[in-house]
């Protein structure tokens, strides 16, 4: 090895090194709303080490064709950073995620042309482990990336939301993975001469499978599919690592494979459901309640107004705040926070309860109020606030609905029967911002809002929070 060649492999395994402790510390930082800032900062040095090591150690004849890659994702990261709104951020998750998983299928396919086109240099033993690691990781590749992009569908609200099902839904499911499985074992068993047909045939059913593993998903386990579906891009990277030789891949996909699971179990814990039924639960198939506005409410549902809102908070000892989703897009982060600062000027204590799988991603409503500065110290997991309900004067629900639902504590024939919920119904007083009485994104009916202590204000979060701020302000 000559010295040039000795100083490349040294400075491309310390890079990778340093890339990986940063990755790991990433993590880390991130598991902690105080310090997830500094997480992604540990991160994103990490990933700009990553790039730089991998550039550094191949030939100089393929620099331009990663140059123009970073160019092409530079661009597309600034925007998405710059002009994708928070209420976006689950979408834009979903396709980050695809394309990961998109990418490792698409690495797999171009080594596949390359083993199946090139003279026989390896041993039968390491040319079949290498078609093992390229089939896995294309088939868990396509189902992420196809997956993902059905996930950014719904949440995109471009189709339905609700569960997408039909009769024999589970036998067909079950035929197309298994085509893909047996054309895997196919081309394994034939590693020294497999017809490319086979190999696309393989990609298509798991693409296919992709699609319709994520249709009869309703829109309620979003959180979960997205975790999920972020684990096996992980996964897929890792394998990717083995067939290029990369150790980096190879652990960086593995920190992904690990902690998308682990994220995917404590959803599914958080939910009380195990991950199957999740999957083929077909959660939120029924259908909710009609649309109704203030003045077309039902008689058992009692509408309020700002004033009367704001004097029950201003004179009240403790408030507990629930974001949701609705919350999220009305924007109404920042007046939420203003109204939290007029209300502890008064005396009151106000406190903020978040439900593990409110909003459209894991950690969402975590995201959008420390984008307001909302003190950390101010933010209850669902089980450290629950215990506060019974002692608290006014639970202010803004834009949450399935994570209130009582019916999943009473009512067995719920398809949510069983969910931990946020105890908001033992609050002295309930008080739901709304637009309407549309059901949540599970579409089914939230018997709290019939509650004799529940009351509604009906229209826009941001206008009506922004009201109340005015109103408490001049008490």
């Amino acid at each position: 090895m000559t010295g040039y060649a000795l100083a490349q492999t040294i400075v491309f395994y310390t890079a990778t090194l340093a890339a990986v402790v940063l990755f790991i510390l990433g993590l880390r930082y991130l598991s902690s709303p105080a310090t997830a800032r500094v997480g992604n900062r540990y991160a994103a040095v990490g990933m700009l080490l990553a790039i730089a090591a991998s550039i550094w150690r191949i030939d100089a004849a393929g620099w331009w064709i990663i140059l123009i890659g970073i160019a092409v994702g530079t661009v597309v990261g600034l925007f998405s950073a710059l002009k994708v709104k928070m209420t976006a951020m689950p979408q834009m998750v979903a396709l980050f995620n695809g394309a990961g998983g998109g990418a490792a299928a698409c690495i797999s396919t171009a080594e596949f042309f390359v083993l199946a086109t090139a003279p026989p240099s390896l041993s039968p033993q390491l040319r079949l482990l290498t078609y093992v690691s390229l089939v896995v990781s294309a088939i868990i590749g396509a189902v992420s990336f196809s997956g993902s992009i059905i996930a950014f569908l719904k949440l995109q609200e471009w189709m339905t939301g609700r569960p997408v099902t039909y009769k024999g839904q589970q036998a067909v499911n079950a035929l197309i993975g298994l085509s893909a499985l047996v054309l895997a074992l196919g081309i394994m068993a034939r590693s020294g001469d497999v017809p490319w047909t086979w190999y696309v045939g393989m990609l298509a059913a798991a693409l296919i499978f992709g699609v319709l593993f994520v249709l009869p998903i309703g829109g309620a386990d979003m959180p979960v599919v997205i975790s999920l579906l972020n684990s096996f891009t992980g996964v897929a990277v890792a394998i990717t690592g083995f067939e290029l030789d990369n150790q980096l891949l190879i652990v960086s996909g593995t920190l992904v494979g690990a902690s998308g699971t682990l994220l995917t179990m404590m959803m599914g814990k958080a939910m009380n459901r195990p991950l199957t039924n999740v999957l083929f639960g077909a959660f939120g198939a029924s259908g909710g309640m009609e649309v109704a506005s203030a003045s077309g409410a039902p008689q058992n549902i009692r509408s309020t107004s700002v004033d009367d809102v704001a004097v029950m908070l201003a004179y009240a000892h403790q408030v507990i705040v629930v974001p949701g989703y609705g919350m999220a897009v009305a924007q109404a982060q920042h007046s939420v926070r203003e109204l939290a600062d007029q209300l502890e000027k008064k005396g009151v204590t106000v406190k903020y309860a978040i439900h593990p799988v409110a909003g459209r991603m894991p950690g969402h409503m975590n995201v959008l109020l420390a984008e307001a500065n909302v003190p950390y110290n101010q933010l209850y997991d669902m089980d450290d606030i629950n215990p506060e309900f019974g002692r608290t004067d006014v639970a202010l629900i803004i834009g949450a609905n399935d994570v209130t639902n009582p019916a999943a504590r009473n009512v067995p024939s719920s398809p949510i029967y069983g969910m931990p919920i946020l105890d908001v119904d033992k609050a002295a007083n309930v008080v739901v911002l709304k637009r309407s009485m549309r059901s949540g994104f599970a579409g089914i009916d939230n018997p709290l809002y019939e509650d004799p202590k529940t009351v509604m204000l009906f229209g826009d979060a941001k206008a009506s929070v922004d009201g109340l701020v005015h109103a408490v302000k001049v008490l």
